[in-house]
Order: C-alpha cells, then structure tokens, then sequence
C-alpha cells in the first residue's frame, strides 16, 4: 500500500493506496506550529483505528503533495518514518507527463500539478480541471499536454466565512445546493449567491477557457464542496472526490524509485521463501557419470 499525503490549508489528507484504488482517506487538522512527533501521534491514532489485527497496515512508500511550506518537512519525516523511504515530494521538477508553459512553474500549487497530471493522463484532451477547497482553482491542459495555466478564486466557504464575519447583518450560512436562483430570505440569497454563483463562474469559466483554446474541453470536478455545486452546472462534468489521491498514485508510480538488487550488505530485494528470508543458493548436484569420470582420473 502506499501513503499518499496531501497537506492543505485547512485539513492534512491522508490515503492508503493500494493498486492504484482508494482503500482509505483521513483527514486531520492543518497546525502550522506541530512538529514531526504530534504530527506522527495523531497519525498512530488515525492508523490504528483502521489496523485489522490479521493484516496490519504496511506501506511500501509514501508520496506527498503540500501547499503549506511551514510543515511539509515535518510530515515527510513522518513519511519516511512509516516507510523507511524518504517520499516523492510532488514539484515541477519530478515527472508529470506535463510540460508546464507558465511564466514561473515553480510557483504553481502543487496540488494543481496533481490534478492536472491525473486528469491529462486519464482524460480527453484538452481537459480542465476545477478543485473546490479553501481556494476554487481551476487547471488548463492543452491537447499536446502542456500545462497552460489555470484560474484561482476564493473558495464557496471562504467567500460565506468572510461575509458572515465581515457584514453585521448577515449571519453564518450552513452549506447546501440552492433550490433556486432568487433567494427570499437573507440565508437562501447568501446560499445562492455562493453555491449557484460558483456553478455560475464554473460554467462562464470553462466557455471562455475553452474559446480560447479554440476548441472544446473536458471538465473534471473534484473537492470537498463539488458535491453542493456539480448538480447545478450546466457544462457537462466529471465528479471524481479521489481525483487528487488517484493523482499522487499516479506520481508515485512515474517517480518512485525501484529497488536496486545489491551482491553485498543492504536490504535484499530477492526471492523470498515463505518466512520471509532469502533463499539460500547451493551448489549444483552432480550427475552419477560425473563422479564416476571424477573417480577415474583421480
């Protein structure tokens, strides 16, 4: 199984990957002040609610994506802890199957990479990928799978969080999909405006990306808050909520390195037996006419 790591603004995403399937996906909370030790306590917990005591949980290694600098280094500690390995680290400088045909690649999200390297791979191209979070990102991939760039906007809940705080007279909205455009309370005129007003900008988005690639674009819609939004847009979509764990397998698989097999010394990557060791090599028995030729000329 591998351990795929998603470090967000808000949650640390944790999966278990196994065969390119989602097995399992926890969430914790993201605390920029956490070292490597709390981080990896919560992790025990999370880990051993899902143990079953006849198949333990292993992983053969780990792949982590991160948007928050401050703790990345801390959870691939933790990765490295659980494996053994130090982990991929998503970048632009790993393998993506993209190129990237923006002013500075680095700058870019990482979780965008992920997701655009999915989609690009399993998807008609030209293809569009929209991540409903924190943010409300959008990634462009041409049909020669260059990565063109993409749109960011403030999240559905962020935009209802800060109008709530921000406005004396609007209060905090609970989140759900509009049943209609005008609102005819305060509460339904806020969900409107945010749920429908991001199908809105989904809709209107895609037209004008895909006019200026001058031609049409698959849509894939993943993220926590897709589900409130997706019944409402009009161009046609794919939802996929594991479209970003699927991505960092996919990454895993383009970048990981394979097990080197050494003479002497180090981990043994051999047929095993049954127990778990190395089997041991013997000499080739010799053949009757053999030790008969070997007793004449001694």
């Amino acid at each position: 199984m591998i351990l795929a790591i998603d470090i967000g603004n808000t949650t640390v995403a944790l999966g278990g990957i196994r065969d390119g399937r989602v097995c399992f996906v926890a969430r914790m909370d993201t605390v920029r002040t956490r070292t490597a030790a709390e981080y990896r306590a919560e992790m025990d917990k999370i880990f051993a609610h899902r143990r079953h005591p006849e198949r333990p949980m292993r992983f053969e290694g780990a792949v982590l994506t991160s948007v928050v600098p401050q703790i990345t280094g801390a959870l691939a500690e933790c990765a490295r802890h659980y494996t053994g390995k130090k982990p991929v680290i998503v970048s632009p400088d790993i393998r993506t199957g993209l190129t990237m045909g923006v002013d500075e690649p680095g700058s870019v999200g990482k979780d965008r990479l992920v997701d655009a390297a999915y989609a690009a791979a399993n998807f008609p191209l030209p293809v569009v990928t929209v991540d409903l979070g924190t943010a409300t990102t959008f990634n462009v991939v041409d049909e020669d799978r260059v990565f063109r760039g993409g749109v960011i906007c403030p999240g559905l809940s962020t935009g209802l969080r800060a109008l709530g705080e921000r406005c004396a007279q609007l209060p905090q909205v609970h989140l759900g999909s509009p049943k209609s455009a005008i609102g005819t309370n305060t509460e339904k005129c806020m969900l409107s405006g945010s749920v429908m007003g991001t199908a809105v900008l989904i809709d209107g988005m895609v037209q004008r990306i895909e006019e200026e690639l001058g031609r049409p674009a698959t849509l894939v819609v993943t993220g926590g808050l897709a589900k409130y939004v997706t019944p409402l847009c009009r161009h046609p979509l794919t939802y996929d909520p594991e479209l970003l764990m699927k991505g960092l397998a996919l990454l895993y698989q383009l970048n990981a390195q394979q097990p080197q097999h050494h003479s002497a010394g180090g981990r043994h990557y051999g047929p095993q037996n049954q127990h778990g060791r190395a089997r041991q090599r013997y000499p080739r028995k010799r053949t009757r006419c053999e030790r008969a030729d070997e007793a004449r000329t001694g």
